[in-house]
């Protein structure tokens, strides 16, 4: 149990909120900092201490927030340096004031840092492991996500380090219907289905993505957690990186993505053709990611939670179609 610990959940959205929950049932006294007062009066409902308003560019009040609590978990986004680093300096703010033991900070980014490029057209035979840094490392300093990552890794080996246990948890797609929100990729392919008539992929759909449950990757989080509870500063950093698929080898290239949504789509009497159409009107993807359009729904991304298994971590929910069908695609349709 957690002993009264304190935490702060930055972002508490899709993922974060789910993290809360399952904190909350093992006695943690959580905050959130969230941007709206509807979502904080949410978050108050399931168990939140206490919900700070505010926006990731405040890099005062997250800094002050962060001195106040022994742990921190980052699930806002995985591209806003200028947050983590007010949250490194909220941690060294904690350390010079001898108030540092016991401290962790799990940051949230995520397996698009391994985009190759394919745009749909090949399957990349390139899979990661968290259990080889040394691979990871060996990912370009400008890839996304790749700039946030190495400010909390350089951190962890530095100074702060000694004192304060770090992780990162690196996602891979992420799908389920929890707390009326879902995530991203899939719902976007079958609302841009409904509006225009088919279900796109980028070139021949043929690059891979591993993905989870959003209630899978919950639970991760507080494997992770306990882990580095259980462990010194020393052993923890060592080696930050955490994946956390349920995909094992078998892994969806976008095609089987965009085919099963098709295919849910047409039984529900929505579009004609469940058949994927290649993309290639540019001004089209402003109705899915704008300009991230290719690497998001046509990159191979394939990673192995070798660690997370390790720490007992198992994926327990309903694989991604039985999902799709059953939660997401109703909600999607109800909203129309």
């Amino acid at each position: 149990m957690s002993s009264g610990k304190t935490v702060l959940i930055i972002g508490p959205g899709f993922i974060g909120w789910n993290v809360l929950d399952l904190l909350v049932g093992e006695g943690y006294i959580v905050a959130g900092y969230a941007r709206r007062q509807s979502h904080a009066d949410g978050l108050k409902a399931s168990g939140a201490s206490k919900v700070v308003l505010g926006d990731l560019d405040d890099r005062a009040k997250i800094t002050e927030l962060v001195t106040q609590h022994d742990i921190i978990i980052h699930t806002a986004t995985a591209d806003h340096l200028p947050s983590v680093e007010a949250v490194l300096d909220g941690l060294k703010a904690a350390v010079r004031d001898g108030k540092g033991e016991g401290r962790i900070f799990i940051h949230t980014s995520g397996t698009s840092v391994f985009d190759d490029g394919a745009m749909g057209k090949f399957k990349g035979e390139k899979i990661y492991r968290d259990d080889r840094p040394d691979e990871i490392d060996e990912v370009a300093d400008t890839a996304i996500h790749r700039e946030i990552d190495l400010a909390i890794v350089k951190a962890a080996k530095g100074d702060l380090g000694k004192v304060v246990r770090m992780g990162i948890m690196i996602p891979p797609l992420i799908y389920g219907w929890t707390h009326d929100r879902g995530t991203i990729q899939m719902p976007t392919l079958a609302r841009f289905a409904l509006k225009h008539g088919f279900v796109p992929m980028i070139g021949q759909g043929l690059g891979v993505e591993s993905n989870i449950h959003v209630l899978d990757l919950a639970r991760a989080y507080i494997t992770l957690l306990h882990h580095l509870e259980n462990n010194t500063p020393e052993a923890a950093n060592e080696n930050v990186y955490y994946f956390c698929e349920c995909t094992d080898d078998d892994e969806p290239s976008w095609y089987d993505y965009s085919k099963f949504i098709g295919e849910s789509l047409h039984s529900a009497g929505r579009i004609k053709d469940p058949e994927p159409k290649e993309l290639e009107d540019e001004a089209l993807w402003r109705d899915l990611f704008g300009s991230w359009t290719p690497p998001i729904v046509g990159m191979n991304s394939r990673s192995r939670a070798v660690r997370l298994r390790e720490l007992g971590g198992q994926p327990k929910e309903k694989d991604w179609k039985k999902s799709f069908v059953e939660d997401e695609l109703p909600n999607i349709l109800k909203a129309v």
